[in-house]
């Protein structure tokens, strides 16, 4: 499993950059990110190569951050990849929270990050069903 950072940002212009700019200045680097909103504030989520340090950065610029762990799950590159995966899920039972690609990754397949209420019995699920689950490691 991956960890994976959520951040809640009051929506105001700038609020992202300071985020990316705190990162940039303390060499933490990015690898995936999704950003999503409702009327006061949005909620970023993102995956860095130092999850804690992370978090202590955005802590101390008054960010409310929380680490969970998240599946990284590596498709083929073909139409249909992604639908064997949900319905892999679906057919046990178990409901995506949400969903977001990640697909910058050198000489390697695109990723797709999953959040289920139960990590551990999804990722037991995919593994068996031959889906290659990717850890942290990986991502380095």
């Amino acid at each position: 499993m991956i960890r994976q950072l959520s951040i809640f940002v009051e929506n105001e212009v700038g609020s992202l950059a300071r985020i990316t700019t705190a990162l940039k200045d303390n060499n933490i680097n990015l690898r995936a990110i999704s950003s999503f909103d409702s009327p006061e504030y949005g909620i970023m989520r993102l995956i860095a190569d130092d999850p804690a340090k992370t978090k202590e950065v955005l802590n101390q610029l008054g960010f409310a951050v929380k680490i969970t762990e998240v599946i990284a799950v590596e498709l083929e590159d073909e139409p249909g990849a992604l639908d064997n995966v949900l319905h892999i899920l679906a057919n046990a039972g178990i409901s995506v929270n949400y969903i977001y690609s990640f697909v910058l990754r050198k000489n390697n397949a695109p990723l797709m990050i999953l959040n289920m209420a139960d990590m551990e019995v999804a990722e037991s699920i995919l593994v068996r069903h031959g889906v290659k689950v990717v850890g942290e490691e990986e991502l380095h």
